[in-house]
């Protein structure tokens, strides 16, 4: 299995795609799109299946982004319902 560092490299930002967000291989799809798809539940066999050239390692990098962001943010900067 790839660690963090490998699968870091599937994510790409550029200015001309979605404003320059964080995206999946330079592929018009974003990390924001596909953890929030987790997040309703969505299982990896799943997106696989509605994305085509998606791959498990894609969803697992983006896993690994969100982490890498949060490892160096707190609960006070974000903005959490009811708080």
């Amino acid at each position: 299995m790839p660690d963090n560092q490998d699968l870091l490299k599937r994510i790409t930002a550029r200015p001309d795609v979605f404003g320059g967000k964080p995206i999946v291989r330079d592929m018009r799809i974003s990390v924001e799109l596909i953890l929030s798809l987790l997040s309703q539940g969505a299982g990896e066999d799943e997106l696989l299946e509605d994305y085509p050239g998606l791959e498990l390692e894609d969803i697992r990098a983006c896993i690994a982004y969100a982490h890498a962001v949060i490892a160096r943010d707190t609960l006070a900067t974000v903005s959490v319902a009811g708080s």
